[in-house]
């Protein structure tokens, strides 16, 4: 069902309609007499206008007409009130307790419903009672029973239409002998009279009615029956909502087995990878847990995780775990940075991993070298290509795991002047480094390099100002 403000188009577009007497048309033809019969309070108009003329047979059958009119209109807009929620909002409709609750609600509306026919069923019968009393009464008059009618005496239907020893071969009250007996009938306390119909309309709508014992009369029959079928009708959503739910839940936890499945199968595969390479680089086992737990996490949320690689996919602090551990011992070879363990920390948090394969160049002799190079894993060649053919494997080093390559980049960032040290005055590469193996590392540009030196030159400076004034404030003190 569209809402009153939705038009359906093809391929299941929808579009909203702004037109206002569009939606009006809509709606008046559609949920307007609905919304009327619901909110008008025609039983309160109608019931003591049949009161006062309760003689007459017929309008009998308008007090149970007049409960129709209240309560069905406004159980029919609930359903589609329900119904357009549930089609707009599929999450909305999985929740277990808001099914539960509108399930619970639509039991309580027709418990309330049908307490208030089994009432005006049972005033309807006693009425019924004195009527046919009435016509074996000799000198009785049908409209002496006549609300504004005083004339006339109707003890013989005490007799008769007795609730307290009933005489069911003269006249069976069937099952609204306990709302005479019970004194719900001619009690003047509404709430007293509210409470314990809905109380009979709960029970046997619970019990889908096997407890009632009826008479012959069949409209009392018809009523039994609609309040049995109504009860199993009932139960029978219920059941259905049950089994929906639990069918959604066996199938949701099939699917997370299978994921589970899955992720497991994807963890061992990947994790045998993973944890070589963990071997390879001696990380301690407080990193290894974490870096499983993190690869754990990621499998767990359906995402590609290359275990040759597992560097590009862990979380930023673990990473600046890992580079501390495999790359300070390499940082320690350089003069420069062997004591100062600030600084080596700020280098490490810009370096980034790279991955070579086989035979291929890393740097060229005579190219700017805009990059340091710290392996990890693998073997580079180094090699100066100005040299003859013959002459060049002689020539060539070997920088392995634990080396690295770029000092002239390092002494360009830190000992030139200010105004020479810029992207456009980089060293040149005085030799050519070409991969042997598969190789792992660390690079640090020369961009980030020139960071890490103006952090390290306002860290420096903000000291040596504060040195300055606890030595201003040292004399101060002295020459007082």
């Amino acid at each position: 069902m569209k809402t009153k403000n939705e038009a359906p188009l093809k391929l299941g577009i929808t579009k909203v309609v702004t037109d206002a007497w569009s939606i009006a048309k809509r709606y008046l033809l559609s949920y307007f007499l609905f919304d009327i019969l619901a909110v008008l309070p025609l039983p309160q108009v109608i019931v003591p206008i049949i009161f006062s003329q309760m003689i007459r047979g017929s309008n009998k059958k308008f007090l149970n007409a007049a409960i129709l009119f209240q309560y069905v209109p406004r159980v029919l807009r609930i359903c589609l009130s329900w119904r357009t929620i549930i089609s707009r909002d599929n999450q909305f409709s999985r929740i277990v307790w808001v099914k539960a609750a509108f399930n619970f609600f639509l039991y309580i509306i027709a418990s309330q419903v049908l307490g208030a026919f089994w009432y005006f069923f049972s005033i309807e019968r006693e009425i019924s009672c004195w009527h046919v009393a009435c016509k074996n009464q000799i000198g009785c008059l049908q409209n002496s029973f006549n609300c504004d009618h005083t004339s006339g005496n109707h003890s013989f239907v005490n007799d008769y239409c007795s609730v307290t020893t009933p005489n069911t071969t003269l006249f069976d009250f069937g099952i609204f002998l306990e709302a005479l007996q019970s004194g719900t009938v001619a009690s003047k306390d509404f709430p007293k009279k509210f409470a314990y119909c809905f109380w009979w309309g709960l029970r046997n709508l619970s019990s889908l009615g096997q407890n009632l014992q009826t008479s012959t009369y069949i409209w009392e029959n018809c009523f039994a029956v609609l309040l049995s079928i109504f009860g199993l009708l009932l139960f029978l959503y219920f059941i259905g909502n049950l089994q929906t739910y639990m069918l959604s839940e066996t199938k949701k936890c099939e699917k997370n087995i299978q994921r589970l499945e899955a992720i497991i199968k994807n963890l061992k595969s990947k994790g045998r990878d993973v944890e070589l390479w963990i071997n390879k680089n001696k990380l301690p086992l407080s990193i290894k847990d974490e870096i499983i737990s993190n690869m754990a996490h990621i499998l767990d949320g359906n995402k590609e995780f290359d275990a040759e690689k597992p560097l590009l996919h862990l979380s930023r602090e673990l990473r600046r775990k890992i580079k501390l551990h495999l790359c300070k011992p390499i940082l320690r070879k350089m003069p420069l940075l062997e004591n100062d363990e600030q600084l080596l920390r700020m280098i490490c948090d810009f370096l980034k991993p790279v991955y070579y394969d086989e035979h291929e160049y890393v740097f060229r002799e005579g190219e700017p070298l805009d990059a340091m190079l710290f392996i990890t894993q693998g073997i580079v060649l180094n090699f100066p290509t100005g040299n003859c053919e013959g002459t060049l494997s002689s020539m060539a080093e070997c920088i392995e795991k634990g080396d690295f390559y770029g000092q002239d980049l390092l002494d360009w960032a830190f000992k030139d002047s200010p105004t020479s040290r810029n992207l456009s005055k980089l060293p040149v590469s005085t030799k050519t480094l070409k991969t042997h193996t598969k190789v792992e590392g660390f690079t640090l540009l020369a961009n980030d390099l020139m960071t890490v030196v103006l952090r390290k030159t306002d860290a420096v400076s903000t000291m040596q100002a504060k040195l300055r004034g606890r030595l201003r404030k040292k004399n101060k003190r002295s020459n007082l």
